[in-house]
């Protein structure tokens, strides 16, 4: 014998699992603003790149998180609203990459390359910053990038005291 529901069980079901697809469904994929950034090393040799902007919360927090590419040109700029130490990290993140820990005025405070893929290791900044950019791994390496280097995008000289 056929199971048999009644209205009422039906109806229970059909709630049940309206409440719970919120939950199922996959995270919606934030959307970052873009802008062109320049480097400018030491010796004068500017280096440009177009850089995606994470500047709430929500956009630090997914960062580069799950991305299998990102073209050599570009990069993600984080900025923290204030200028204090920093810790990154690399879970979910598939792409090796390396970080300039950036100063309120643009400056290049800390360099860390060759960040392993989803590690959940600390990297910190090692002193106050107020931005990270990310960086394709074996790009600061390429372009030769070092403490002491400029930074300068639209962002950041709007954030400069």
């Amino acid at each position: 014998m056929p199971a048999r529901f009644s209205r009422r069980t039906g109806s229970a079901l059909v709630a049940l699992f309206l409440w719970l697809v919120p939950f199922c469904a996959p995270a919606a994929e934030l959307t970052f603003a873009t802008e062109p950034l320049q480097i400018i090393s030491a010796g004068g040799k500017v280096h440009r790149l177009t850089v995606e902007l994470a500047v709430d919360g929500a956009q630090r927090a997914q960062g580069l998180m799950n991305r299998r590419h990102m073209p050599r040109d570009r990069g993600m700029l984080f900025d923290f609203g204030e200028t204090r130490q920093v810790m990154m990290w690399m879970k979910d993140t598939y792409l090796p990459l390396d970080m300039l820990f950036i100063a309120r005025d643009g400056e290049v405070k800390t360099v860390r390359e060759n960040a392993v893929p989803l590690s959940e290791s600390i990297i910190a900044s090692r002193v106050p910053v107020a931005f990270v950019l990310e960086l394709n791994a074996g790009t600061v390496s390429r372009l030769g990038i070092a403490p002491g280097d400029i930074v300068d995008s639209q962002h950041i000289s709007a954030a400069k005291p």
